[in-house]
């Protein structure tokens, strides 16, 4: 690709025709730009510097090499925030925006209805942070603590990045490293108004990922064993000595667990077990209460 003295307009071309798809291509030059929406409209017949033509270079090059294009641009939007995102992390993906909305529904009842301390939700498993810090950046400022915790500290550090992005809010959250309900305090056993994950839930020999997926996103947030189910049984375990009366317990699930996860649910005594689904009609949330 060329970029001595050409103008945004012209790598814009240049940078569809290479990569096939013309809005992906806008990502990309505003990104290597800085420039973003109306900003980078009214730069396009200005001629990029010599640095940002090689950065956008360096990015389609990424990108042509098979890298998912939320990592090439470091960053990916999730309901009303800018994630940023990397290796280290799952892609934030539309259906999880679901299970955020659920898990926040409840806990705005909780708040509506709460007496004294803090509505307590935890996000376990939480990797950039995106369904907790979804919750706190929405939620009131007052009465409110939003628990995020992952059992990889790298995935902990894309997250406590990403805290900064919510404002005032930030104040709300607390960070914690440790495997599902083990990394919260043991003080806070029973105090939790509701909790929600997206945990691995892809059978190892699952044949219908899609090959960049495997080949870039972190197999620990994406595998589980028993067809898929140990860490969401596992949660849903432990989640039972967490909750307060009535807690709320959310699950992101795969599309044909729908039958086995509410099985599951009901035999550890929750009850108004409920499996909802996602924006294309498949089964990908479970929610249920507890006592």
């Amino acid at each position: 690709m060329s970029n001595d003295a050409s103008t945004w307009r012209e790598l814009l071309d240049e940078t569809s025709n290479v990569v096939g798809d013309r809005t992906e291509a806008r990502w990309l030059c505003e990104e290597a730009a800085g420039l973003y929406g109306d900003d980078f409209r009214v730069a396009l017949d200005t001629a990029a510097s010599q640095r940002m033509g090689l950065a956008l270079q360096a990015m389609v090059g990424r990108r042509l090499a098979g890298e998912p294009l939320q990592y090439v641009l470091g960053h990916w939007p999730f309901r009303h925030i800018d994630l940023l995102v990397d290796r280290r992390v799952l892609i934030p993906r539309p259906e999880t925006e679901v299970v955020a909305e659920t898990a926040l529904s409840f806990a705005r009842q909780f708040h509506t209805m709460r007496e004294g301390g803090p509505v307590r939700i935890a996000d376990l498993g939480t990797g950039s942070g995106a369904i907790g810090l979804s919750i706190a950046s929405e939620m009131p400022v007052s009465g409110v603590e939003v628990w995020i915790t992952d059992a990889s500290s790298d995935a902990l550090d894309v997250a406590r990045a990403n805290i900064a992005g919510i404002g005032r809010n930030a104040a709300n959250v607390r960070v914690a490293l440790g495997h599902w309900c083990a990394a919260l305090p043991d003080e806070l056993r029973g105090d939790f108004h509701v909790i929600v994950a997206n945990p691995p839930y892809i059978a190892d020999d699952d044949t219908e990922i899609d090959d960049s997926v495997l080949a870039n996103e972190p197999h620990g947030a994406l595998f589980a064993k028993d067809n898929g189910l140990a860490d969401i049984f596992e949660i849903a375990s432990q989640a039972r000595e967490w909750l307060v009366s009535n807690g709320r317990v959310v699950l992101e699930i795969g599309h044909r667990q729908g039958a086995a996860v509410s099985a599951e649910l009901t035999s550890l005594g929750y009850r108004n077990v409920e499996i909802r689904t996602d924006l294309a009609g498949r089964d990908r949330i479970a929610t249920a209460n507890f006592r």
